[in-house]
């Protein structure tokens, strides 16, 4: 029998370090990327990076070539240690208006799918599509949507899987997937939108599949500001930096924390949960450094993790 030290290195060889830097990169910048068509990136700020649905004359509608994009760009933040916060929105006049109905896309139009059968590739693409939205909800890093224009089907999905939503006078909202002969239960929307808004609401917006304005939509709490669309962009990027000023440890887990006790069974579960990231936060240095930079008043420099 092997033992347990042989099987399960303490740590990986130098040789397996080398090859995951190969294979993730990690030295090179998200905003150096070059292949995409469909997202753009763009770093405002040190440590805040905006991406971009870059298809304004189908109002970012999701295609085969955005969904890939979009898996890529996801995948290297989710290893990318120097984005601290993600500003999500759309290029032109729309957010996104979800699936692009007009694409006629067949087996291999996405990896995996080559020489499948029409069922077998509908699902796959369903799936795809669908590990977008958990892939924003996941990420390290807050995500703050930028609503911009229209945001319907996966673009109000999209908009959900963020962690807050910001939007323009001129954005309207919809679950339209029942407009298009399915149901609204679709890439998360039945699970984001009746914990966001009341169950009653979210139950008649669904089921009538209904466009809303931004009003309605703050109004029902689903955004956390409205502002003129000059002002958008300007407006996310202020609660960015409020964010990106915290130390990297406590809004990591704050945003964990926060999204997994929202399921938690009951209170106890959620305060276990608590208990142990509050201890493990001593253990980072930056309770003291606060303690310190408050003494000296000036502001805190928070170690890295």
């Amino acid at each position: 029998m092997r033992s347990y030290s042989t099987a399960f290195p303490t740590s990986p060889s130098p040789e397996r370090v080398a090859a995951m830097r190969r294979d993730f990169d990690l030295r090179v910048p998200l905003e150096k990327e070059t292949d995409m068509t469909t997202v753009r990136t763009d770093p405002l700020e040190e440590g805040i990076l905006r991406v971009t649905l870059e298809r304004p004359e189908r109002l970012n509608a999701i295609s085969s070539g955005l969904l890939a994009d979009l898996h890529a760009t996801l995948d290297r933040l989710a290893v990318d240690r120097e984005t601290r916060v993600v500003i999500l929105t759309g290029a032109g006049r729309g957010f996104c208006s979800g699936a692009d109905l007009g694409q006629r896309d067949g087996p291999g139009a996405i990896p995996g799918t080559e020489g499948m059968s029409p069922l077998g590739f509908v699902y796959r693409y369903q799936e795809s599509l669908a590990e977008v939205m958990l892939k924003i909800h996941e990420l390290p890093q807050p995500v703050i949507a930028a609503v911009n224009g229209v945001a319907v089907g996966g673009g109000l999905a999209l908009a959900l899987a963020s962690d807050i939503r910001f939007a323009s006078t001129e954005a309207s909202f919809g679950s339209a997937f029942i407009k298009a002969g399915l149901s609204s239960c679709d890439v998360g929307t039945s699970y984001f939108l009746p914990r966001l808004i009341h169950p009653g609401d979210a139950a008649e917006l669904m089921l009538t599949g209904r466009i809303f304005d931004a009003e309605e939509a703050r109004r029902l709490g689903l955004l956390q500001d409205l502002v003129a669309p000059e002002a958008l962009q300007d407006r996310a990027l202020e609660t960015a930096r409020l964010i990106r000023n915290n130390n990297e440890y406590g809004v990591w887990m704050t945003k964990k924390g926060l999204w997994t006790n929202l399921d938690a069974p009951s209170l106890r579960h959620a305060m276990e949960i608590e208990n142990r990231t509050q201890v493990l936060g001593c253990f980072t240095g930056n309770m003291e450094e606060a303690m310190k930079a408050f003494v000296e008043k000036r502001p805190p420099n928070w170690k890295r993790l």
